[in-house]
């Protein structure tokens, strides 16, 4: 029987195995791990009380930038002649 529930045979959670005495490439895929499970943002968040205001301002910053970036995309380049 598999130890492991998924498929990928990878350890629950965040947990990372050094196999070979690879250090680097273990600490490598925690890092991966840590970034896409998105532990790091959550406990910045909770470093400090933010004010909703700035909450707020924040996620309308955000907003905006995906509206330019979205519409820079859409933009049909000038014809350069």
């Amino acid at each position: 029987m598999n130890k492991f529930r998924s498929t990928d045979n990878r350890p629950p959670g965040n947990r990372v195995y050094v196999v070979n005495d690879n250090v680097d490439q273990a600490l490598r895929k925690f890092k991966k791990r840590v970034n896409d499970s998105g532990l790091l943002k959550a406990l910045q968040a909770k470093e400090a009380y933010e004010k909703p205001s700035i909450t707020r301002k924040v996620k309308a910053k955000a907003a905006r930038n995906r509206w330019r970036r979205k519409l820079s995309s859409d933009t049909v380049p000038k014809k350069l002649y």
